[in-house]
């Protein structure tokens, strides 16, 4: 009987540990680059870390923040035949949380009306509070 306790009692643990990381573990992604290729692998990626029922968290600065642009273009890629923004606005609607850094808009002569829907413009403090959750990966392209 001790023994069963034993087991039950760890498995519960187990199970419990297992189920608060899968509610508590994420990607953090930083992109910058301007390449299509580049900002393409940030998005599939992050689409992984989303199937794998995980929180993603997308910051995007300098040239990147275009992708968050509407009517901005973003090229096709092979295999699919589909653009980093295309990929970009089914994670915002997969549940990823997507930014833009806050100096992006004014450099680019831009404002908060131009940005697609679900994308906001992000605060220091929260960004990096993000990235300094140990819970979290972060990549930055």
């Amino acid at each position: 009987m001790k023994k069963f306790l034993s087991v039950v009692t760890l498995g519960l643990f187990l199970f419990s540990s297992n189920a608060f990381a899968e509610d508590n573990k994420g990607l953090n992604v930083v992109l910058t680059a301007n390449d299509a290729q580049t900002q393409m692998m940030a998005m599939v990626l992050s689409m992984m870390t989303i199937k794998q029922k995980k929180a993603v968290n997308i910051t995007l600065c300098s040239s990147a923040g275009d992708l968050a642009v509407k009517g901005k273009e973003s090229p096709l890629l092979k295999p699919k035949n589909k653009s980093p923004k295309m990929l970009l606005q089914g994670l915002i609607k997969s549940g990823a949380k997507v930014e833009v850094c806050p100096l992006f808009l004014p450099n680019a002569n831009l404002d908060k009306s131009v940005l697609l829907d679900g994308i906001t413009v992000a605060n220091p403090q929260n960004v990096a509070k993000q990235l300094l959750n140990s819970d979290f990966t972060t990549l930055s392209y």
